[in-house]
């Protein structure tokens, strides 16, 4: 039987087989069609000579010329020779008259179109499994030079223990003119082709996610053409599903099959890693994303040193004249050097078994604690200044430093009366940790996040497109956010329940409600003072104060604020210059320079020594009570 004749034969019924002449292709005998798409199909044969069942890939369209032919046989024998666990071995490459095939052994599983027809609703975390391993293996494909062009169900071979193979690899080539100089012409750019493959497995993760076809269609080829850009179609993961799918991972999956090709995943490794990134975090308490995050810790350290001047400082024996408020003042201009000294004081407490009453925050108690040798020590482990990053990576270090310590001082002025400065300040910094840590350790992926948090090109049927949440863009990238980052790095560093609640941002879906606790007070403070730098990076004005007004609002019942608090909290410095035109203004022309000063030492002794709380009772280095007994 011809291959013609082969490829458009259906596959027999078991019990008309035995009545129906033997089809055959050269020696194989055709027992199955498995897979048939506009590119490429599969059969199930039978190899009399190996005697065994073999799985056979040949194009739908024959090459057109010798030429084609004898290409077709080198890319394919190419790919024969790449070796990976998760790439499976071909047995044979060969042809039959016109007709290239490759062969791969059958008892290396069964194809997904046959564990899902088996198995309709399979569990989340088991399609996670398959499509890792299955992008494993592309990804590995890829960079070794060589492209699929037809990623399908049916090209995911399961074996019955889970282990996924690629079949099909160079399979589906490019088709040129009969007449064409393959030396001269090369076939598309393997980047371009890769590229196309990753957004197949997005496809297939969705359809297995989904439990049932995208777009009504077997064929991901058809599928893709319907898609935007080159379609008007939208695939986006259902809330109809066998299984409730995590947000996370819906995050994953809406990403690799975005409206916007900018948006989607370019490489097969970098939807690798997303995946494993969830995948891993579910089977394990700290995995993925979150191992390697600690194994960078232990290696390069959190932050690199901002302040040369301080480590001068802290290596010489000038530090030991300095007044532990001076020592805290500098310590808090460089971040590395407060989050060191932070985790050196209760590392040390718990290790000691010490009975603390919380969590050291306060900057003098932690220098008081450590000693100088203790901050000498911290100052000289620090990595300087911008440790491995170039010097573009550096920058945006460095911006983002600058965010969070704008953040920290508008916390500081926004603070309810009795609270540590030192203390609000630490917990807005901390509210930060997973964003500066990824950042310094994971450079390009934070990129990638800022480009996904960036608002789609507007188009006639979606003018005004919304960009994606900073939470959903880190799933997107890391199958994890980045408030779990820096809660398990505090954990790493025995920081206490206290401050892991802390240092959870307010959600901004959330509603903001009346806090009767301490802890509950200062995490809303921060999370405020966050989102209004937020607002600030804002570059339309309209939408910068609007920003501002929808943070102030959410918070001002809870909180007891309203605008012009958050907006001299914002910009002290004209808060202080309108301050000094009303007391002008209130003071006549023949006030002099002495009353006015006398009136502002008053409004600022009024102001000064708020009632202090229980947590500022136990927070600060000295407590108050205390001195005053000793006097």
């Amino acid at each position: 039987m011809s291959a013609n004749d082969a490829s458009a034969a259906p596959a027999a019924a078991p019990a008309a087989a035995s009545r129906a002449p033997m089809r055959r292709f050269g020696r194989f005998e055709l027992r199955a069609l498995l897979s048939k798409s506009g590119r490429s199909m599969l059969w199930l044969v039978f190899d009399e000579r190996l005697g065994q069942e073999l799985i056979l890939c040949l194009p739908r369209t024959a090459p057109n010329s010798a030429a084609a032919l004898e290409h077709w046989l080198r890319m394919a024998n190419g790919v024969a020779r790449v070796q990976h666990p998760n790439l499976a071995p071909v047995i044979e490459v060969g042809q039959v008259e016109q007709w290239p095939f490759i062969a791969y052994d059958r008892a290396l599983g069964e194809t997904l179109d046959e564990r899902l027809a088996r198995q309709a609703a399979p569990l989340p975390v088991d399609a996670a499994d398959w499509i890792c391993q299955y992008l494993e293996g592309l990804a590995f494909a890829h960079e070794a030079g060589h492209a699929h062009r037809d990623v399908q169900c049916a090209t995911l071979l399961i074996s019955p223990s889970n282990q996924v193979k690629v079949i099909g690899l160079e399979v589906a080539q490019e088709v040129f003119p009969a007449n064409v100089d393959f030396n001269a012409v090369t076939r598309r750019a393997v980047r371009e082709s890769a590229q196309e493959d990753v957004l197949c497995v997005g496809l297939i993760l969705h359809r297995i996610l989904s439990g049932r076809h995208v777009l009504e269609q077997s064929d991901l080829q058809l599928t893709v053409q319907q898609m935007q850009p080159l379609g008007r179609e939208l695939v986006r993961m259902s809330w109809e599903t066998p299984h409730p799918i995590p947000e996370a991972l819906r995050a994953i999956c809406n990403r690799a099959t975005d409206r916007q090709a900018r948006q989607r995943y370019h490489m097969a490794r970098s939807f690798y890693r997303a995946l494993d990134g969830w995948r891993t975090s579910v089977a394990q308490d700290q995995g993925g994303p979150i191992a390697l995050l600690m194994d960078k810790l232990q290696r390069i350290g959190h932050l690199p040193s901002t302040s040369t001047a301080l480590q001068r400082v802290g290596q010489s024996s000038a530090l030991e004249r300095q007044h532990a408020s001076t020592l805290s003042t500098l310590a808090l201009q460089d971040m590395a050097l407060s989050l060191e000294l932070l985790r050196r004081v209760n590392n040390s407490l718990k290790q000691n078994g010490a009975a603390v009453d919380g969590t050291v925050l306060n900057m003098q108690r932690a220098i008081a604690m450590l000693g100088l040798e203790g901050v000498q020590q911290a100052a000289r482990s620090l990595k300087p200044w911008p440790g491995p990053l170039s010097e573009i990576q550096a920058a945006m270090l460095k911006s983002l430093m600058g965010r969070v310590q704008q953040a920290g001082q508008i916390a500081q002025a926004l603070r309810p009366a009795g609270y540590d400065g030192e203390v609000v300040y630490l917990i807005t910094v901390m509210q930060n940790l997973g964003r500066l840590l990824l950042q310094y350790h994971f450079p390009d992926d934070a990129q990638q996040i800022r480009q996904l948090m960036l608002p789609p090109e507007p188009t006639a049927d979606n003018p005004h497109p919304a960009s994606l949440s900073e939470q959903a863009a880190a799933f997107a990238v890391l199958g994890c956010d980045l408030e779990s980052l820096g809660v398990a790095v505090a954990r790493h560093w025995n920081l206490g329940d206290e401050l892991i609640h802390m240092i959870r941002r307010q959600s901004p879906d959330a509603p903001v409600r009346h806090s009767e606790t301490d802890s509950d007070l200062l995490r809303l403070s921060c999370s405020l003072a966050n989102e209004l730098v937020d607002a600030l990076q804002n570059k339309d004005p309209k939408r910068q104060t609007h920003a501002i007004e929808v943070a102030t609002r959410r918070y001002a019942r809870a909180l007891g604020l309203g605008l012009r608090e958050v907006y001299e909290a914002i910009n002290p410095a004209a808060a202080k210059a309108h301050e000094e035109a009303e007391a002008r203004q209130q003071a006549g022309p023949e006030t002099g320079l002495g009353e006015l000063e006398a009136r502002a030492a008053l409004r600022y002794d009024s102001q000064a020594a708020p009632k202090p709380s229980a947590l500022r009772s136990r927070l600060p280095s000295i407590n108050p009570a205390q001195t005053k007994d000793k006097n």
